[in-house]
């Protein structure tokens, strides 16, 4: 709330000094030069969370700059497909996206370290990555060859692990397992033996109620719910080792932004700020009421996987990294601060945050 104080109070002041700065015509009453942008995003239009958090985030930036920066939001599929945003803001044909980078690995298969690593960083601890441990720097160098920006726009919290048809009591129950599964999960997938499938959030329910895919990880309890996947399978599995703290981003295409006078581009920074705390405290508390129904329903099996499981899955997902570390130097570059970052920060959270969730449940 505090950060949302300033976006729409110190943010805002900023905006009607660089209006003063930039033109004088505010003491003047003449109007203020409007700059409209496209937003384009990879989320259904007013998807719970996610399509609804990417309209507030427009929303701060008009507010925050009394009008004189508005974007105009797109869904999935209203202008572009979802899974060409990238593109459309590297281009130009949109200024600013929203989405998750492992979505763009055949444009850098680097850049899925900046959205989740398997069995990797948490909610928490990925934005003490970004912010302050040099990952928001690398972040950015990687996407200046596409000529984007950036910036840490959102973040669902550690996931689950997803709807299956079958149960799960070994890895030999993935073998021929055809799931919905994005990024380095889905890779690990493979060599477990499965098939994983890449499908739009539009598109995972019919998929799994006709047995076209026999599995789906989505996010959590609140959005999974909001697409009926309890509807369309048994099982639901835990932890979300795929994704332990997915960070989402905004995209800007970088002529845009550096077109924009200064004190709109730090705007658009601290809204992206402030819909990243906004979207996990969202999901937290989302996230547990519908819990709460799920575990109600007596047609519904949530499940932990096998510790064996999930012993065999991180030991696939540390070849999988490690094969492509070794093939490319960018991805090795940004894997050693992770890596280095993951173990620093991991100590601390083993005496502060995951010791007093152990204590809370003696």
């Amino acid at each position: 709330m505090k950060r949302r104080e300033v976006l729409t109070g110190a943010a805002g002041a900023l905006a009607l000094g660089g209006c003063a700065a930039e033109r004088q015509e505010c003491a003047s009453g003449e109007a203020v030069r409007q700059i409209t942008w496209k937003m384009v995003t990879t989320w259904p239009p007013n998807f719970p969370g996610l399509g609804t958090g990417v309209l507030r985030l427009a929303k701060f930036i008009d507010d925050a700059s009394n009008g004189r920066l508005k974007i105009k939001v797109y869904g999935a599929g209203e202008l572009v497909p979802p899974f060409e945003v990238f593109g459309t803001v590297q281009r130009g044909a949109a200024e600013i996206g929203h989405g998750a980078a492992y979505y763009w690995k055949g444009k850098s298969e680097a850049a899925q370290f900046f959205t989740a690593v398997p069995f990797g960083m948490s909610a928490q601890e990925m934005n003490g990555w970004l912010y302050y441990g040099g990952g928001l720097e690398l972040y950015r160098e990687l996407y200046a060859g596409f000529g984007l920006v950036p910036f840490p726009a959102g973040n669902t919290g550690v996931q689950m692990g997803g709807w299956f048809n079958r149960e799960i009591n070994s890895l030999a129950d993935l073998n021929g397992l055809k799931m919905r599964i994005p990024g380095w999960g889905g890779e690990v997938l493979r060599r477990a033996g499965g098939t994983p499938v890449g499908l739009p959030a539009d598109e995972i329910f019919t998929a799994l109620q006709t047995g076209t895919i026999d599995a789906t990880e989505w996010i959590g309890p609140y959005n999974d719910v909001a697409l009926g996947l309890h509807q369309a399978a048994r099982y639901y599995y835990y932890p979300g080792w795929q994704e332990p703290g997915p960070v989402l981003e905004c995209i800007v295409n970088q002529q845009a932004f550096d077109a924009l006078p200064k004190d709109l581009q730090t705007i658009v920074e601290i809204a992206c700020s402030a819909i990243n705390d906004q979207m996990t405290a969202e999901f937290t508390a989302r996230n547990a009421q519908s819990l709460e129904q799920l575990k109600a329903d007596d047609k519904i099996e949530v499940r932990r996987f096998p510790d064996e499981v999930l012993r065999q899955l991180r030991a696939l997902t540390d070849e999988v990294v490690a094969e492509l570390v070794a093939a490319d130097p960018v991805a090795a570059r940004i894997h050693a601060s992770f890596a280095a970052f993951r173990k620093t920060v991991g100590a601390w959270t083993e005496i502060s945050e995951q010791a007093m969730l152990d204590v809370r449940a003696l």
